[in-house]
């Protein structure tokens, strides 16, 4: 998650203006990336900014919201920059109750509390850092001993040019090999604002519980046997917090592929309530699809204790935002509406021992993602 303080209000009211942005020339695009410069788009419609990579870090360590474009902006000019957000998919209401609430069941908060002594007991997982690259791998070891014996289920590496963390994408096959795709993600990079390269940056919250509520969920549905009739993916991202980098490489892809996506869910903190708060899932609805964020409140009601607010997080500031980029329904769970979120994330504070970070809480989000991945895949 990327959160913004003053600093980035103050620009994004300078910039955020309505207008045709220029086309930068390709061979400029290439030649000032070769030279370690990276194009940053700072709101939603601005012009993209070019900066060096210490200038970016002035904008992780000061809260800045943006989105680094550099390694897709060729491949954006041969694709609708920004399509029309409608989609093409009608969602029905929850029906697979029967065979969804004995899988919830077996879902264990004691798995998700190793996975995440593990995850946050890294130095950081900052994207370009050495142990960013190792919780990468454990990620991926974790999930293909989970996917180990099942030929319908592969778990790969997507690897990245430009940092050594890799993303990772699990892949179950659905009965309809070519039916359309239901995806869930979470980063698993964390960040310390004031020291982004070595501070340390356990990211219990921020995006730990997320990465750990797809791990959980993953396990629970591969146990029970799980056979989709159309495909799901689980993944995990490299580098959301140097821009959104992973998930946009990724949903790129996708679109120029021409992946059928039926729907994204996208976990990014999901362990804290401000103590005394009522607990909520708040659905984001910005960068987000009206008609999933509507069915997500009935898999909420259906199959968590918690009810649902509405509320916004801003431009860029998680992962959905590049799945939206590129036409696909995207929906984003979060934890507590806008402004009473986590006050510890980007610090070495973001520990499970923090004042309001709770289990039971997390544990809903994985129920959520259970039910999303079943429902929606059927």
């Amino acid at each position: 998650m990327r959160l913004s303080f003053s600093i980035a209000v103050a620009i994004a009211v300078s910039i955020a203006f309505v207008h045709a942005a220029p086309v930068i020339p390709l061979a400029e695009v290439r030649s000032k990336a070769a030279q370690g410069l990276r194009l940053l788009e700072l709101a939603e419609d601005a012009d993209p900014v070019w900066r060096t990579e210490d200038e970016k870090v002035d904008l992780i360590k000061a809260g800045v919201h943006f989105i680094d474009i550099t390694d897709t902006y060729e491949i954006d000019q041969t694709l609708l920059k920004y399509p029309l957000r409608v989609s093409p998919f009608r969602f029905a209401d929850p029906t697979h109750q029967a065979e969804v609430n004995p899988i919830l069941s077996t879902i264990s908060v004691p798995n998700m509390q190793s996975n995440l002594e593990k995850l946050s007991g890294f130095n950081n997982r900052y994207y370009r850092s050495s142990t960013g690259a190792e919780a990468s791998k454990w990620i991926l070891s974790t999930v293909q001993a989970i996917a180990e014996g099942k030929e319908h289920i592969s778990a790969n590496a997507f690897s990245h040019p430009s940092w050594p963390q890799t993303s990772t994408i699990v892949h179950i096959a659905g009965k309809d090999t070519s039916g359309p795709v239901t995806i869930l993600g979470a980063h698993m990079d964390s960040v310390n604002q004031r020291n982004p390269s070595s501070g340390r940056s356990p990211g219990a919250d921020d995006d730990g519980s997320g990465s750990v509520n797809l791990i959980e969920a993953f396990r629970a549905l591969v146990d029970s046997g799980f056979e989709p009739p159309n495909p799901v993916e689980f993944h995990w991202y490299a580098a959301e917090e140097g821009g959104l980098l992973g998930s946009r490489a990724i949903a790129s892809k996708y679109k120029s592929d021409g992946v059928n996506v039926k729907g994204y869910m996208n976990l990014d903190m999901t362990a804290y309530f401000k103590p005394g708060d009522k607990e909520v899932v708040a659905l984001m609805t910005d960068n987000t699809d009206a008609a999933l964020n509507d069915y997500v409140e009935k898999l909420v009601t259906t199959y968590t204790r918690l009810t649902v607010a509405r509320s916004k997080c801003g431009y860029g500031c998680s992962d959905h935002a590049s799945w939206n980029r590129y036409g696909y329904p995207a929906v984003m769970p979060f934890e507590t509406p806008m402004g009473s979120d986590n006050p510890t994330i980007h610090t070495d504070k973001d520990t499970t021992s923090a004042p309001g970070f709770s289990w039971d809480h997390s544990l809903e989000f994985t129920k959520l993602a259970v039910s999303f991945a079943y429902e929606l895949s059927a």
